[in-house]
C-alpha cells in the first residue's frame, strides 16, 4: 500500500504547469468510440483514470499508441469487436455508463456496461441518462448479473432525435446525451443542458469529428445527425480542478506559485472568492501566478452550483484555506450530498468547522429537509496539528494533502490510489514548489495465524 510522509511547514514557492483535465480527456476517449478514424490528443495526463478509460476502450477494440514523455496519444477504433465492458469495471470510474451513448450508434450489438463508480460522495444520478437515451429510442434495462449489477442497452430500430429536458442539469447525462444524439436521425435538443468547459471541449472535438453541434443561450444544445466523419487533432484543455489545488496550496502556505497554462476563463467564480478574502493573484498571458500578500479575511459565502458556479470539486480544498483565515466563512454544497466526509479529519486535526442538515445559503437546493450533512460553517485561523490518515476520495485526499503541508509536524496519508486517480505527479510537482513530500511503499500488516 503506498502512502506520503508529509512534513509541513513550509512555502509553496515556483513554477508548475498545469496538466490536461481528468474530466475532458476520460471523455474524449469514449467520445473517439464514435467513429473509425483516427483521433490524435495532446496534453493527455497521466493519470489512473484515463488508464482505466483506455483499457475500457481496448476491450471494446480500439488500437492505442500512448507516447507519455510527449503527452500524445492515438486512438483508432476501425471496428467494434465487442459491446460488452466486463464486470471487472464495475464501480471504477463513472466512465462505462457513458459507453452507452457512444456505442448506440456505432454498433447493432446488444450494449452492456457494468454500474456507475467514482467517489463516495452521493447518489449517481444515472436516471437522468437512462431517461434521456430512451427519448432518443434507446431501449435500456438494469440487470442483476453475478455480485454486481449492469444495464443492458440497444437500439436496434436506430435513434432518432427529439427533444429531452434534463431534470438537473448533469455533466454526465448531458456528454451521454450528446454522444448519442451525433448518430441519431434528425435533430436533438438537449434543454437545461450543463455547459461546463470540459462539455464545450467535447463539443469542440465532436465538431472537429463531422459533427453539427450549437450552443444556444438558453443552455440548450442542439445536435443534428452526423455519419461522416474524418480523423481529428485535438489539445486537451487544462485541469481547472488541479489549478485550484495548488492555487489555495499557494495561498494558505503563505507562498507564490505560477501555474502555466491555467485558464482564466475556467476559473472566474473561484478568483472572485479568492478576492474577497484577501488571496493574491495575477492573470499572465500563459498562465495565473497566485500568492499570500496580506491577512487573509473571512465572513464569506459559497454555494457550490453548476457552471459557472462555484465548483463542488473546489469546496474541499478551499475549506482547508479557509481554516486558516480570520473569521467566519459558509459552504452551502447543493450538487452532492455527501461531499463533507473529509471534514471529521480536518477536525480532528483541529479544525474549527460544524456540519449542518440546513441549506445555509441564499435559496433552499434539492437537499433541503432530507437530513443530509450539507451545509458547513468553519472559523479560523486555526492550527493544524500531523495524524495518520486514510483518503476517502480524489478531491477530499487533496484537501488531507493541503492540511498535512500546513501542520509542522509528520502526516501519514495512506490509500494515495485516489490521488493518482487524478494528479499528475503529485508528489514530483510539490517536491519542486518546495514541499516536504515523499511516497513510501508501506509494508503489509500481519496477520497473526489461528
Amino acid at each position: 500500500m503506498n502512502q506520503l510522509k508529509i512534513r509541513g511547514g513550509k512555502k509553496l514557492e515556483g513554477t508548475i504547469r498545469a496538466s490536461g483535465a481528468k474530466n475532458a480527456m476520460t471523455k474524449l476517449l469514449v467520445a473517439s468510440l464514435l467513429s473509425d478514424k483516427k483521433c490524435t490528443f495532446h496534453n493527455v495526463p497521466d493519470i489512473g483514470d484515463v488508464e482505466i478509460t483506455l483499457n475500457l476502450c481496448r476491450e471494446i477494440g480500439s488500437q492505442i499508441k500512448w507516447d507519455k514523455e510527449n503527452k500524445t496519444l492515438e486512438i483508432f477504433t476501425p471496428e467494434v469487436k465487442t459491446s460488452y465492458v466486463p464486470q471487472r469495471y464495475s464501480g471504477s470510474n463513472r466512465i462505462p455508463i457513458l459507453m452507452i451513448g457512444a456505442l448506440l450508434g456505432r454498433t447493432d450489438q446488444d450494449i452492456i456496461v457494468p454500474t456507475a463508480g467514482g467517489d463516495l460522495i452521493g447518489a449517481r444520478p444515472v436516471d437522468f441518462h437512462i431517461r434521456a437515451l430512451q427519448s432518443l429510442g434507446a431501449r435500456i434495462e438494469y440487470r442483476e448479473m453475478r455480485k454486481e449489477g449492469a444495464y443492458f442497452a440497444q437500439a436496434h430500430q436506430g435513434l432518432k432525435g427529439t427533444s429531452i429536458v434534463l431534470q438537473y442539469p448533469s455533466v454526465g447525462a448531458t456528454e451521454n446525451t450528446i454522444l448519442a444524439a451525433v448518430r441519431a436521425k434528425g435533430t436533438t435538443v438537449i434543454q437545461n443542458a450543463a455547459i461546463e468547459p470540459e462539455v464545450m471541449d467535447l463539443i469542440l472535438f465532436l465538431q472537429k469529428l463531422g459533427a453539427n453541434i450549437s450552443i444556444h443561450a438558453d443552455r440548450s444544445i442542439h445536435v443534428r445527425h452526423s455519419n461522416a466523419f474524418q480523423e481529428v487533432e485535438h489539445t486537451v484543455m487544462t485541469d481547472r480542478n488541479e489549478v485550484l489545488s495548488y492555487a489555495v496550496a499557494a495561498v494558505a502556505t503563505k507562498g507564490r506559485v505560477f501555474i502555466e497554462g491555467a485558464e482564466h476563463l475556467h476559473m472566474i467564480s473561484f478568483l472572485n472568492k479568492l478576492r474577497e478574502i484577501g488571496g493574491g493573484f495575477l492573470v499572465r498571458k500563459n498562465g495565473i501566478e497566485f500568492f499570500y500578500e496580506k491577512e487573509l479575511t473571512g465572513g464569506v459565502h459559497i454555494e457550490t452550483d453548476v457552471h459557472p458556479g462555484f465548483m463542488t470539486d473546489w469546496q474541499q480544498p478551499f475549506v482547508v484555506l479557509l481554516t486558516q483565515v480570520k473569521g467566519t466563512s459558509v459552504i452551502h454544497e447543493t450538487v452532492y450530498e455527501n461531499r463533507f466526509g473529509y471534514v471529521q479529519m480536518l477536525k480532528a486535526m483541529g479544525a474549527d468547522i460544524e456540519l449542518f442538515t440546513h441549506c445555509l445559503g441564499g435559496k433552499s437546493c434539492r437537499f433541503a429537509s432530507s437530513n443530509h450533512l450539507h451545509s458547513l460553517v468553519v472559523k479560523g485561523p486555526s492550527p493544524l496539528q500531523a495524524k495518520e490518515f486514510s483518503i476517502p476520495d480524489l478531491r477530499a485526499g487533496f484537501a488531507y494533502v493541503m492540511a498535512a503541508l500546513l501542520s509542522p509536524e509528520e502526516s501519514t496519508i495512506s490509500n494515495v490510489d485516489f490521488l493518482d486517480r487524478g494528479y499528475e505527479d503529485l508528489v514530483g510537482k510539490l517536491v519542486s514548489l518546495g514541499a516536504d513530500i515523499s511516497r513510501h511503499c508501506a509494508p503489509p500488516v500481519a496477520f497473526a495465524g489461528g
